[in-house]
Order: C-alpha cells, then sequence, then structure tokens
C-alpha cells in the first residue's frame, strides 16, 4: 500500500487507538470508583453531592468536613500510592527482564519493616491507650517513618553496591535483593523476640499497610514523589522498549544499559521505600498491576507505563474501598485485601500464561 509522506497507516493507528481507549477507558473508571469510594462508609452520601463538593460547592447534608479532611485524603492516597506501585513493578520487570521482578522482591519492604520495629522497640515509638478502636499505636508516626525510609535506603544503596562489584545483570539484582529481604526479616523476627506486648503489638500494627494512616501532609510528600518518577519513566520508555528486546540489541541501539538498568531500579525503589515508609507494607499491587496491563495492551511502555499506573489506582483503591466497608463497623488495613486478592490472581495469571 502506498503512504503519502506524513500519512500514518491505518493498521497503525488502530494498533495505537485500542491502548490509547484502553488507557482513556481506565482514567474514567478509575473517577467512577472514585467518587464511589468516597460517597460510602459509615456516613453515607450521594454521589451528585460528592461530585458537586470535589468541584468547589456546597451541599445542605454538611458532608464537606467528612469529604475534606477524612474520605478525600485516604482515596487519592490510595490512588497514588497504587500508581507508585503499579508503575515501579513494571519497570522493574522490564529493566530486570523477570516476570517475578518487584518492587518487594529487593527486600525494600522488609527493609522498611525493620526500620518501623527499631523505631518501635530502642526509640519507644509505641504506646498503650485504653480506646479500644486505637489500643496500641505508634505514637511518633514521623521518627519511625523516619527510620523505615532510612532502612529502605540502606537496603537499595547495598543492592547497588553489589550489583556495581559484580555486574548489574539482572539474575544479581533480584538474589541481592531476595538476600537483603531474608537479612532484614531475620532482624525483625530477632528485634520482635526481645520486644514487650506493646512494642510487639506496635511493630505488627505499623507493618500493616493502611492508608487511613495518611494525611493530607504525607499525600503531597508521596504524590511528589511518584510524580517526579512518572516523568523519569516516560522519558525513558524508548529505553525500556530496547531493553525488552534483549541487552545486546539495546546496546547497539545506542541505550546505556547497565546505566538506564542501575538508575531505573534506583527511582522505581525510592518510590516504594516513601509509600512503604509512610502507608506500610502494601503487596501485590506492583506484582500483580503489569501482568494485567500487559496482558491487555502488550510491551509499548508509551501505553504500559500509563496504562499500569491507572490499573495501580484502581486495584489499591478499589481494595481501600471493598476494606472499609467489607466487616463494617469494623476496617480492615487495605494490605489484607490486596494479599488476599493479589495471590489468586497471580496464580491465575502464572497458570493461563503457562497453558499458552
Amino acid at each position: 500500500m502506498h503512504l503519502e509522506d506524513g500519512q500514518v497507516p491505518e493498521e497503525y493507528r488502530r494498533y495505537t487507538g485500542r491502548k490509547t481507549a484502553f488507557v482513556a477507558g481506565g482514567f474514567v473508571l478509575l473517577f467512577v470508583i472514585f467518587v464511589f469510594s468516597i460517597s460510602i462508609g459509615a456516613v453515607r452520601i450521594p454521589p451528585a453531592a460528592v461530585v458537586r463538593i470535589l468541584l468547589g460547592g456546597s451541599t445542605s447534608g454538611g458532608w464537606e468536613i467528612i469529604i475534606r479532611n477524612i474520605r478525600l485524603p485516604q482515596a487519592l492516597t490510595a490512588v497514588v500510592a497504587g500508581i507508585g506501585l503499579g508503575v515501579s513493578g513494571a519497570v522493574m520487570q522490564s529493566i530486570l527482564r523477570n516476570p517475578l521482578g518487584s518492587p518487594f522482591t529487593l527486600g525494600i519492604s522488609q527493609a522498611a519493616a525493620f526500620g518501623a520495629a527499631l523505631s518501635v522497640m530502642i526509640l519507644g515509638g509505641g504506646t498503650m491507650r485504653s480506646s479500644v478502636t486505637d489500643a496500641v499505636v505508634v505514637s511518633n508516626p514521623y521518627l519511625t517513618t523516619g527510620v523505615a525510609f532510612a532502612f529502605s535506603l540502606v537496603g537499595v544503596g547495598v543492592i547497588l553496591l553489589i550489583t556495581r562489584i559484580r555486574r548489574s545483570s539482572p539474575e544479581v539484582m533480584v538474589l541481592a535483593g531476595i538476600a537483603m529481604g531474608s537479612l532484614f526479616t531475620a532482624g525483625t523476627m530477632f528485634l520482635q523476640y526481645f520486644a514487650d506486648d506493646v512494642q510487639l503489638a506496635a511493630m505488627v500494627f505499623w507493618t500493616f499497610g493502611d492508608t487511613a494512616r495518611a494525611s493530607w501532609k504525607e499525600f503531597f510528600f508521596i504524590t511528589v514523589v511518584v510524580a517526579l518518577a512518572l516523568v523519569y519513566f516516560m522519558f525513558n520508555r524508548w529505553n525500556y522498549n530496547a531493553i525488552d528486546a534483549g541487552d545486546e540489541t539495546a546496546n547497539g541501539l545506542g541505550v546505556v544499559v547497565k546505566r538506564v538498568r542501575i538508575y531505573g531500579m534506583l527511582v522505581a525503589s525510592v518510590t516504594t521505600a516513601v509509600i512503604v515508609s509512610f502507608l506500610g507494607i502494601i503487596g501485590f499491587v506492583g506484582l500483580v498491576c503489569p501482568h494485567i496491563v500487559r496482558r491487555i495492551i502488550g510491551d509499548d511502555h508509551r501505553y504500559l507505563i500509563p496504562g499500569t499506573s491507572v490499573m495501580g489506582g484502581i486495584l489499591l483503591l478499589t481494595a481501600d474501598t471493598v476494606a472499609r466497608v467489607i466487616l463494617a463497623p469494623n476496617v480492615l488495613p487495605v494490605a489484607i485485601l490486596t494479599s488476599f486478592l493479589g495471590a489468586p490472581v497471580f496464580i491465575y495469571l502464572l497458570v493461563r500464561g503457562y497453558k499458552r
């Protein structure tokens, strides 16, 4: 078929159109779930009233305080955290060329858990209250979060140091992450063994990933980090496509594979470390979402990165919404639900993949 200069082939237009439609449809679905998430809870708010308040209006029901101070920051944090975890998992799987790669494969969550446990036990971060609903709390969440984040970066730094000494191959990075995760898990178990009842309860409480603990301050900090990471990943989308074709092919195309791989791992790891440090351990989002999106729109990172971002926001926001209402008036931490949902979904994807 003869094409004039500047004319786009119809087949390629359909190819990109399907992917663009998937991403656009994901944003629409995410907005619908977002409004629904804010509307339900102990106090039911009509979706129309939610939209009116979000657009800056007011209602006669007096729901503005509930939405703006409680439900809105939690829902927005769930969306942004899901985006960060999902896109970090997609990038890690690509640059490691390992379908089981994810932020948690590198032991980042285990390192953060160890830092939080150390803060609770050594720095006295856990306290007891008389209320049944919050009997055990982390009395200084910023100190605990800071220590958890510091140990997350220690874990990332050790992994990058190992790969720099050895070589920055995907296998070395995955094995180094497994080793670091095992080491920090052992350290956490050691601290828990010598902790008293209050300290032990506070350690366990912190490891429950929960978006409800985030306020506007935490939301804005997480959003800045995730936004910068997204910009970096989109800027390198063509490099990730080249690496998918193999290191030799990527080198032949002028991609400095070693540098792209290390920088990509560093950005994804820091993004995950920030989310885990503020919200606790939330598993399977960064592992499952990239696989779901790849099966629908393929491996092209021009669409995989935004598609996985949207899917991560949808998955975590949906799980957070269900966790708030499934056992009402009791509220489950969202990490419990993502683990229950993520494990069977991932097993299904693996079995279906092997059948193919």
